[in-house]
């Protein structure tokens, strides 16, 4: 490489270590970076670990690679990791959000850092051992190096300001059985919200965070709504399903389906996240977009912060809601079920 570049070999150590300027002209730090190119040289990464005493590694984990949201996460993780030169090793947590084994002998020696997603900072114990430092992403500040959550308070709010307007005012919440702080975040907004706006929340079914899972509880919450050719909706039955989520929403509509009732005529459903699902289906699906590339990206930019003995702080990123055809305006008592014109 140093003869190929026509320098010595100190001077490719400052080029290729990105430490020459005020040390070696511009013309010379180009000259090696082409030779560079040339010869396909790839630097000795083991070498730069024992050296600098890291990695450049970070470890992401997630619940589950079943829905699109972790997956946008982790790719808005790579892309600020590749840009600095680290590596981002996905690992879905078989455990869920309880404690998450270490997947290698020993994490610390093998990783400089942790991105967790949706977890409980207690879950990530057998991960940090002590002092490896962890982001968390959508969960409880807890005790981490830094947080970058979503807004998921407003995104309720606008939810139930968007039903209030359509004159919905009796709520149902399809809300996921999950014991995690995310979705008692989803919970207590909607409480709050329904208050604050007069609106009532009738009932609340738990469920199984699934389509199969969203398609029961619904089925529990409309079946003495409505059937196949009844006229009449109980008199305080819900007009609208709020879901935790765009799986449970999506199972939300096939029990409405199932039971004779039209999405959104008779009952409005809405979801949260914004993933592929919401508009492969029909109506497609009036949800919260939760922006997960940016969650993961700025996840990895506060693990390089840490890394780097800066303070960070606490990051919350906006949401949006974005209405779509399974939202609409509140039924006329006695019209419920009625068939389509």
């Amino acid at each position: 490489m140093a003869g190929a570049a026509g320098v010595s070999q100190a001077t490719v150590s400052l080029v290729l270590g990105g430490k020459w300027q005020g040390r070696v002209s511009a013309r010379t730090a180009e000259s090696v970076r082409a030779a560079a190119r040339e010869l396909g040289y790839r630097p000795n990464l083991a070498a730069r670990t024992l050296r600098l005493g890291r990695t450049r590694t970070a470890l992401l984990v997630v619940p589950a690679l079943t829905n699109d949201f972790f997956a946008t996460v982790h790719r808005g993780a790579v892309e600020v990791a590749g840009a600095h030169d680290f590596g981002v090793v996905l690992y879905p947590s078989p455990e869920g959000i309880t404690a998450a084994p270490d997947p290698f002998a020993s994490a610390r020696t093998a990783l400089d850092g942790v991105i967790a997603s949706s977890m409980a900072p207690e879950a990530l114990a057998a991960l940090r051992g002590e002092g490896l430092p962890l982001v968390m992403l959508d969960s409880d500040e807890g005790a981490c190096d830094a947080t970058v959550n979503v807004d998921l308070a407003d995104g309720m709010r606008q939810v139930v300001a968007h039903l209030r307007e359509l004159g919905h005012r009796r709520i149902a919440h399809v809300a996921a059985d999950v014991d995690s702080w995310t979705f008692e975040v989803r919970a207590r907004a909607l409480r709050d919200q329904l208050r604050a706006c007069g609106a009532t929340l009738v009932r609340t079914e738990r469920s199984p965070l699934s389509v199969a899972g969203g398609l029961e509880a619904a089925t529990r919450i409309l079946a003495t709504a409505g059937k196949a050719g009844a006229a009449e909706a109980p008199e305080h039955g819900p007009t609208a399903l709020v879901c935790d989520d765009d799986l449970l929403a999506v199972g939300a509509l096939k029990a409405a389906r199932r039971l004779g009732l039209r999405v959104p005529q008779d009952v409005s459903v809405t979801g949260i996240d914004d993933v592929a699902l919401a508009t492969a289906v029909e109506p497609e699906l009036t949800t919260v977009r939760l922006p997960a590339e940016r969650v993961g990206a700025a996840g990895m930019q506060a693990l390089l912060s840490v890394l780097e003995g800066r303070r960070v702080e606490a990051v919350r990123l906006p949401v949006r809601l974005v209405a779509r055809g399974s939202t609409g305006p509140c039924p006329s008592p006695g019209l419920r079920g009625s068939p389509s014109p």
